[in-house]
This record gives C-alpha cells, sequence and structure tokens, in this order.
C-alpha cells in the first residue's frame, strides 16, 4: 500500500509507524540508546543518537507527510527549532518578522542574535506593500506567523510568498496555531513549516518539542547540519509521545475547531467583553483571508481553537480568570483540556510594555485555548466567571 497517497487521518497514524520487524509490535519501540553498532568503518544506518536515531526518523516522516513537505527535522523545543531558523544566517544579514510575534521569538532576537550582528525588522506582515517596502538586498528570511500569538492576525501566505521568490528571500511560516490540519503553508508557497510539537500536534500538555519541514532539498541539508552540529534534538521517547499523539490529531482537531468558533459566537454575547479575537469570526478583519487559506484536509475553513478577549482592565482580567473552573491558568496551549493565559505577564511578559500596548496586548487581555470539553461545560464555565465582573 502506498501510504503516501492516502488521505490525513491514514497518513496521520500510518506513516513512519510501520509495525516492526522483529517481533511484529503494532506500537513501534523506543530506540533509547546513544549509540550503534557499526558493521565496519563508516557503515552504519544510525551512529550516534545526536545525529540520528529510528523513533526521531518515524517521527520527522509523519509530519513531513501531513504538512506535504519532503522531509522535517525535529528539535527540543520550538525555540530550538527557531534557532535553527536563524543560524541559516551571517552577520549583517537581514530578517523581516511578524510584528505581533510570540515573546520568546522576540526575546531571542532581541536579547541574543543582535549580538551576533543580525538584524531583524518587526513588520505588520498583514499588509502585503509593507512587507515589500521592508526587504532590502541584505534581507534573506521573512518570518511569518499566522494565525498571531495572541491577536490572532492573519498574513496571506501565498501573496508573501510570491514577494519572497522575487526578491531570493526563504519564507517561514510559524503553523503552531494551527496545526498541520487547518492549514499546510508549503502548498500556499511557504519555503519552511516550524511548528512548536509542544502544542496542538502533541496535545496532551505532556512534552516539548519544534519541529521544521520543507520541500527544498538544499534547505534540508543545511538544517539537519544545524541539528546535529548544535545537538538540540529532542530524546526518543519524547519523539515516541508525539507519534504517539499525532495518531489523534484529525479528531482532537475537529473538536478544537467545533468548540472555538461555538465559543466565539457565544462570547458575542456578553457586553463585558470589549473585544474579541477569532478568525473565524466574520468581524474579523481578515476573516477572508483566514477563510481562504486556513483549511482542513476536506478543504472546509478551519479557524482552530485559540481565541482571545479584551475585559478592558488588568482587574477585569484577573477576577475574570480567578472565577473559572474548567479553563486552567497555565502557559502553553493546544493542549486536549482548556487553558486560559494572560499575555502581558505570561507569554509577552519580555516585550516591553509600550510594544505591547501597541500591538494590542492590553493588561486586559486574555487567551483561551480551548480544549475538547463538552461545549456546554465551557460556556457555562465562561459565563458564570463574566457575570462575576
Amino acid at each position: 500500500m502506498n501510504k503516501k497517497n492516502k488521505k490525513f487521518s491514514t497518513r496521520s497514524i500510518h506513516i513512519g509507524q510501520e509495525p516492526e520487524k522483529l517481533y511484529g509490535s503494532v506500537s513501534l519501540p523506543v530506540y533509547l540508546t546513544s549509540t550503534f553498532k557499526q558493521e565496519e568503518f563508516g557503515e552504519y544506518l544510525y551512529d550516534y543518537s545526536r545525529a540520528g536515531n529510528p523513533t526521531r526518523t518515524n517521527l520527522e516522516k509523519n509530519i513531513a507527510s501531513l504538512e506535504q513537505g519532503s522531509d522535517a527535522i525535529a528539535f527540543s523545543s520550538g525555540m530550538a527549532a527557531i534557532s535553527a531558523i536563524i543560524h541559516l544566517l551571517s552577520s549583517g544579514d537581514e530578517i523581516i518578522f511578524t510584528k505581533n510575534v510570540y515573546g520568546g521569538t522576540f526575546r531571542i532576537m532581541d536579547k541574543i542574535y543582535r549580538n551576533f550582528d543580525i538584524h531583524p525588522k518587526w513588520v505588520d506582515t498583514t499588509d502585503i506593500d509593507t512587507v515589500e517596502k521592508a526587504i532590502t538586498k541584505k534581507t534573506k528570511i521573512v518570518f511569518v506567523e499566522t494565525p498571531t500569538n495572541p491577536m490572532m492576525e492573519i498574513s496571506d501566505i501565498n501573496r508573501i510568498s510570491e514577494i519572497c521568490k522575487n526578491n531570493n528571500c526563504i519564507l517561514v511560516v510559524d503553523n503552531t496555531f494551527m496545526s498541520p490540519y487547518n492549514q499546510r503553508p508549503i502548498t500556499l508557497g511557504a519555503d519552511i513549516v516550524m511548528h512548536s510539537t509542544t502544542k496542538y500536534i502533541g496535545g496532551h500538555s505532556d512534552v516539548i518539542g519544534g519541529i521544521l519541514i520543507s520541500n527544498d532539498n538544499q534547505i534540508i541539508e543545511k538544517l539537519r547540519f544545524i541539528q546535529m552540529s548544535v545537538g538540540a534534538v529532542p530524546s526518543p521517547f519524547d519523539c515516541w509521545l508525539v507519534q504517539r499523539s499525532l495518531k489523534t490529531l484529525s479528531v482532537r482537531m475537529k473538536s478544537h475547531n467545533k468548540n472555538a468558533l461555538e465559543l466565539s459566537k457565544n462570547l458575542n454575547l456578553y457586553e463585558q467583553i470589549h473585544s474579541i479575537y477569532y478568525p473565524g469570526l466574520e468581524s474579523h478583519k481578515n476573516f477572508e483571508i483566514a477563510k481562504k487559506q486556513q483549511l482542513d484536509p476536506k478543504g472546509k475553513p478551519a479557524y482552530g481553537g485559540m481565541i482571545s478577549i479584551d475585559l478592558g482592565s488588568m482587574k477585569n482580567a484577573r477576577k475574570f480568570v480567578k472565577g473559572l473552573e474548567i479553563f486552567t491558568l497555565a502557559e502553553s496551549l493546544g493542549g486536549v483540556e482548556s487553558l486560559v493565559c494572560h499575555p502581558a505577564t505570561m507569554t509577552h511578559a519580555s516585550i516591553p510594555k509600550e510594544i505591547r500596548d501597541e500591538l494590542g496586548v492590553t493588561d486586559g487581555l486574555v487567551r483561551l485555548s480551548v480544549g475538547i470539553e463538552s461545549i456546554d461545560d465551557l460556556k457555562n464555565d465562561i459565563e458564570k466567571s463574566i457575570k462575576g465582573l
């Protein structure tokens, strides 16, 4: 059977998951080994687990298939994956980032890579003209996060990819908020897709990881060398956990999408909420782009499980969070359980307040990672807490 031609949910279960040959185990063993026996000098399949491991290879094959790339390179965290992207650059190079980007991405550029004479530009990538004007001869990479964290802004991947090709730039898309179930940037022209596998791909809040996917063999070769040389690789057990989680990605994402869309519409009932940020609402300024490029494997619009709401003040945000029972106050997102986050003091605390305010990451903003619990229970949890404001 040619599994590569099968549907998304079939590939998520079977690619890289052939029953092992020795005993026929359907659930593959975890290769917890640092080194491997070599048959002769230089004759081996694997030599050392920093350079390669069978469990990691299985995971990389699977996610590459889901993102419709030719290969993938796994890392120990999403930030390790982003660091590998920066390592494609040289001193003096420029990299354009989505202005409203994850706080950790801003921090690593502002506090670490600036010291290596790599120049970041923070640009509103929802504005195509602004992107085009920002590119110079020194620009080597355009890094787009769509939807953005936490303001849910949407950038047009296809149009930005055309600009990048015209200017000989690499387009990277952080696809963490969507997962490959909801969006596949390579099919829209991206050169590299990045995920924090900690989030929807892992899906159970029990593992840290990152991955890069591409269909450009030269890029893959460079990233593979960086992976091996720097050594920020995931453990075999972490790879096995993520691989196991991928088997349920389709069913989980359907539930995340359905719950978040219904909850976002329900939030419109409450006057205590000043603003709602969810790309599935027609009131969202980038709704039409989201509708066009965020598609499930059947080609239907898919808007994800992340919602941000502005309650007007730190006092209201704090009281709202305290009143929740099902939503847990915690970092991260994309797990089966619902989480609530206060970006200004958590994920985006490293960004100066004046920049946060400019981006809309106010003290009253809270971010909801909508899980797969009963939608009625989630609605009731929100309603009870909001009525307490």
